[in-house]
């Protein structure tokens, strides 16, 4: 049989959209199976790795130049194991491998390149690879050729290059170092932000530029902890910047993953259920802190992208869009001048083009990609912006990624749930509840064991750190904006597997998948802050949230061993760790539990809530007991909860701040004076 003839390989029998995009590829690939190294094992082969995403530009580029080609294939097929990883359904294999990439050649990405021994230990790893030679890159064939050749010839210096390499990944990159977190940590990590910060456009350093919004997050916290009026400037120039960039869907909405350049205009157009989620956390912050109605704008747009474009029939989010269209990146987003003319008209279009960057000789490969950089926001554009939109969904779309990833759904119940409290739109915690009693019905197993990914009626692969971390997150969140006291108690039941599955007894900290999960050749234990949160960041500030919502106080304790455990590497580089460093933040501020006891439906329980929800006050925590809440009321749990009573049948608030309560009070007035005393703190 020659390979034209093989019309799929064993990928076809995946659910993953990434894997199945290669299904057709004359390569051989295995999915990361025992069968795969037992037969490289067995036919004495090295394992060639590639690791991608669906929506990622060069992944593609690469499959188009290479894994399509017979050729490449040939050689693979003969002198390799060839097996295909999606980083979103292991992201335990991709941290692993893509950890000894950085430390072989200085740099990591995807699509990911590896080869290793049939037990699995790496000698050789770089990113894309053209077919043949050229721009001063090895081309994937000669590579191969090499390593098929060394691997023949001088086996015995591969496989000790391989042992090397676990080792120095053991020791260095998945090794912390323990210390003491303190306000210094705090007000170095702001030094660090400030140094870097790009007083013209926003954002920190030089291009390509990365959102990162829990940065933002944590600058928006030190601005409240000290006053420090840049730390908020330096925020509101990012927010805006990044809004009024091409980064940013003016037509359709939602932002795309990152800018290719300094001033936000060129982005890698895919965009990203995570990405959206921790945007429309740090804009919802930005309106709670300043008022500025152009920030719940955006908050509401993403939403409305989001609920349009990502939401699967039973109410879970999609995880991705791709970057290209028809084979070309961007080609959906971009426009002509002329284009524009005729979809609005002649005098309407001119005015769109010079509001939007619209230009004959484009700011993007000879098209234009619609930004307000030179103009700034603006208003009155919105039907002229609908036109375009309903015109642009004629066009070929991007490939959307319609997998359910629990850990990106967690990022987006917690992003609605806030957006809901904040902006007073119930809409937004339904449709976080949704995705919630999704994820609680169809991705956890009979015995509790949470699982990572579901698509097409599969649900698969035991939880990881982020899932538990970012689902808990997001309970905790959604419990705020709808007080229902199941979304509490499953927040507890998750964070106790956490603690079982994957708690570090001797040195502390969270592995990155469970005890219970396939044992990999390292086990790695992430506190970077990087595009998305770690999971220990995130776990430490929800044990602390827990403790004080919940009264289960040994939760603290677990907190403070997660700085102790990490604080030494946070301290080296603190700006690398700022979710982790709003934990910090949350433990040193004097803590302010409410709890509103009250009919749902009465206008002064609604007031009290409102005195609440109003504003950017990260350290309040509130509980509202209604006639609700009693059939659901965990006694041994939620003992906040359980002793609170309503003083005189009226609406009562309870506040509690760093351990010390006051007397009870039914009027709006004291509770609001009870609460701007803790703001003068």
């Amino acid at each position: 049989m020659t390979y034209s003839t093989i019309v799929t390989n064993r990928l076809a029998n995946e659910k993953s959209p990434y894997l199945l995009q290669h299904a057709n590829n004359p390569v051989a690939w295995y999915p990361w199976s025992e069968e795969a190294f037992a037969k490289a094992k067995a036919e004495d082969k090295p394992i060639f790795l590639s690791i991608g995403y669906s929506t990622c530009h060069w992944c593609h580029v690469m499959e188009r130049e290479s894994f399509e080609d017979e050729a490449v294939a040939a050689i693979l097929n003969d002198k390799f194991i060839s097996i295909k990883v999606d980083r979103e359904e292991r992201p335990d294999v991709d941290t692993i491998y893509m950890s000894v990439c950085t430390a072989m050649t200085g740099h990591g990405g995807w699509p990911l390149t590896i080869v290793m021994t049939p037990d699995k230990k790496p000698f050789f790893a770089g990113t894309y690879f053209p077919k043949e030679s050229k721009y001063g890159m090895p081309g994937i064939m000669e590579i191969l050729i090499r390593i098929a050749t060394a691997w023949e010839q001088n086996r015995e210096a591969l496989l000790e290059s391989g042992e090397k390499i676990v080792h120095a990944i053991e020791t260095s990159y998945f090794a912390s170092t323990e210390g003491e977190l303190t306000m210094e940590t705090l007000h170095k990590a702001y030094t660090g932000f400030e140094r870097k910060f790009d007083s013209q456009y926003g954002g920190f350093g030089k291009a390509p530029k990365f959102p990162t919004p829990h940065n933002l997050s944590f600058l928006l916290r030190y601005w409240k902890m000290t006053g420090e009026a840049k730390a908020l400037e330096m925020v509101e120039k990012t927010l805006l910047a990044m809004y009024q960039g091409g980064i940013y869907d003016h037509l359709g909405f939602g932002f795309s993953r990152y800018s290719t350049d300094r001033q936000w205009l060129v982005p890698h157009f895919e965009k990203m259920l995570y990405d959206n989620a921790l945007l429309a956390i740090a804009y919802t912050e930005a309106f709670q802190a300043t008022g500025k109605e152009e920030y719940a704008r955006v908050v509401r747009e993403i939403f409305t992208y989001v609920l349009q474009d990502m939401t699967s029939p039973d109410g879970a989010f999609y995880s991705a869009e791709d970057a290209d269209s028809e084979g070309e990146e961007g080609k959906f987003y971009v426009w002509s001048s002329e284009e524009v003319k005729e979809v609005l008209g002649e005098e309407s279009g001119e005015k769109f083009c010079q509001v939007f960057d619209i230009t004959p000789q484009g700011n993007f490969e000879g098209k234009s990609i619609p930004n307000l950089i030179n103009t700034g926001l603006v208003q009155g554009f919105d039907k002229m912006r609908e036109k375009l939109f309903q015109h642009r969904e004629g066009r070929v779309h991007p490939y959307k990624d319609d997998k359910l990833l629990t850990a990106w759904n967690g990022l987006m119940i917690a992003a609605l749930a806030l957006g809901s409290r904040a902006l007073g739109e119930p809409n937004y915690a339904q449709a976080a509840e949704k995705s919630t009693e999704f994820i609680m019905k169809y991705l956890r197993r009979e015995d509790g064991r949470l699982l990572a990914r579901y698509r097409e009626g599969e649900a698969a692969y035991p939880a990881y750190v982020d899932d538990y971390a970012f689902l808990i997150w997001g309970l905790i969140e959604l419990y705020q904006a709808t007080y229902k006291t199941k979304y509490l108690i499953w927040a507890l039941e998750l964070n106790d597997d956490l603690l079982k599955f994957f708690w570090d007894d001797d040195n502390g900290g969270l592995y990155q998948y469970g005890s219970d999960a396939e044992q990999l050749i390292t086990r790695p234990k992430e506190i970077y802050d990087g595009a998305i949160p770690s999971g220990n960041s995130v776990a430490t500030l929800n044990f602390l949230r827990l403790a004080h919502l919940t009264g289960e106080m040994e939760l603290e304790e677990k907190a403070r061993a997660q700085f102790r455990t990490f604080g030494g590497t946070v301290n080296e580089h603190p700006m690398g760790y700022s979710h982790l460093l709003m934990g910090l933040y949350f433990h040193q501020s004097p803590v302010t539990q409410v709890t509103i006891v009250g009919d749902s439906k009465d206008a002064v329980t609604g007031e009290m809530i409102s005195l609440v929800n109003d504003g950017f006050a990260p350290e309040v925590l509130l509980m509202v007991k209604t006639e609700d809440t009693e059939g659901n009321l965990d006694t041994g749990r939620l003992t906040n909860l359980a002793g609170r009573e309503a003083v005189d049948g009226k609406a009562t608030a309870y506040i509690c701040r760093n351990f010390t309560c006051q007397p009870p009070t039914t009027e709006p007035s004291v509770m609001a004076a009870l609460l701007s005393e803790g703001e003068r703190h």
